[in-house]
């Protein structure tokens, strides 16, 4: 959120501008040094701004570190959301595979962000994993046990298959350079990603 003093007006067009390039050098530093390890004045040299005039718009690194995972979060949980109770199950769940894949080949920085914030014991967002993050996945692990329990789907622990996916997801954006260096060169491995995915996901999922 911007400080006091740039919340007093609306923020004009080139203000809107300064905060998206703070948050997006922010991005950038955060997702390769970690929170500990970034620092205002390292935010401010990528951003191409004045320690001065980021900290008119973000009074801390903390603020901006905050507002990156709020927007994140929002953008994370999207997909589970969208799973439809209504829908056709193996469908509804490989269209979640789909989009998580999605998101970590278009949004990469922002998984290694969520992932060092994970990693350092989620100090800064652990209310919202306790509180929006669990009731979210409780409920959508609800529609997947009515599902299995039709016989739509495979009976399987439900918070572990979503478990699954997050991990077979977010694992090639996070581990970007151990997967290309593994592939080696002329694999795109998203689109191969994708693939196996489906089939591995299918073949699990039959009932």
């Amino acid at each position: 959120m911007a400080n006091g003093k740039a919340a007093e007006r609306p923020l004009t067009r080139i203000q809107q501008k300064n905060r998206q390039t703070i948050l997006d050098a922010a991005l950038d530093v955060f997702s390769q040094n970690g929170f500990r390890g970034s620092t205002l004045d390292q935010i401010a040299e990528v951003a191409g701004l004045s320690k001065p005039n980021l900290l008119y718009y973000f009074p801390s690194k903390e603020a901006i570190h905050a507002e990156l995972l709020s927007l994140l979060l929002d953008t994370w949980l999207d997909p589970l959301r969208a799973l439809d109770p209504e829908g056709e199950p193996v469908t509804e769940i490989m269209d979640y595979v789909r989009r998580k894949l999605e998101l970590s080949r278009d949004f990469p920085r922002e998984s290694r962000l969520f992932a060092n914030e994970i990693l350092q014991g989620a100090p800064r967002i652990m209310e919202a994993l306790e509180g929006e993050l669990k009731a979210l996945v409780d409920e959508k692990a609800n529609t997947l046990r009515d599902w299995a329990a039709a016989g739509r789907i495979a009976d399987l622990p439900p918070h572990h298959l979503i478990f699954s996916i997050w991990a077979l997801t977010q694992h090639y954006a996070d581990f970007d350079v151990q997967v290309r260096a593994v592939l080696g060169p002329g694999h795109d491995p998203y689109a191969e990603a994708d693939a196996f995915l489906e089939t591995l996901f299918r073949k699990l999922l039959a009932p």
